[in-house]
């Protein structure tokens, strides 16, 4: 038992809690990313039509201006830019999409509504995975965004000029 209590200190000693960052920044970038170029390469028209047909205002410029902050918030959190200014308008966007789309449909986002020979059906998603996302940039915008990160690249670049 005491290798074991050593090997957990060790594990959790200052050296590794920073490195819990790099898989989140990875899901959660390219999470982001995806579903920006998914909207972009399907034309943001169907998307506006998307958000008109949820009552959004101005969809138009609101289709784009959620493609760009999906497109260059995931980028931000996939790099480790200014996580804590990128978070904002991402979490806007998960809380949008929770109240006019995920909210109806329940928590969980695998609903298997059945199986037949053409194989799995399932309904629509909750919030489940809107929610994962937000605690995802939550913990980075607090934790910090660990290491391997243009921040730190960026502050040692300036810090050294100065």
């Amino acid at each position: 038992m005491p290798k074991l209590a050593a090997f957990y200190a060790r594990l959790t000693s200052s050296v590794w809690p920073s490195w819990y960052a790099i898989p989140l920044r990875l899901i959660v970038g390219y999470g982001f990313i995806e579903h920006g170029y998914a909207k972009l390469a399907r034309g943001p028209e169907s998307f506006a039509a998307i958000l008109h047909a949820l009552g959004m205002p101005a969809p138009g410029p609101l289709a784009w201006a959620t493609i760009l902050v999906e497109l260059s918030g995931g980028l931000a959190v996939l790099v480790g830019a200014f996580i804590p200014l990128a978070s904002l308008p991402m979490a806007i966007v998960l809380l949008v999409a929770i109240l006019t789309v995920h909210l109806p449909n329940g928590f969980s986002s695998i609903k298997l509504m059945s199986v037949d020979a053409a194989g799995a059906h399932f309904g629509q998603p909750g919030y489940e995975t809107d929610l994962l996302y937000m605690a995802g940039l939550v913990a980075l915008a607090l934790g910090g965004s660990g290491p391997l990160t243009l921040d730190r690249f960026l502050s040692r670049r300036l810090g050294a000029e100065d």
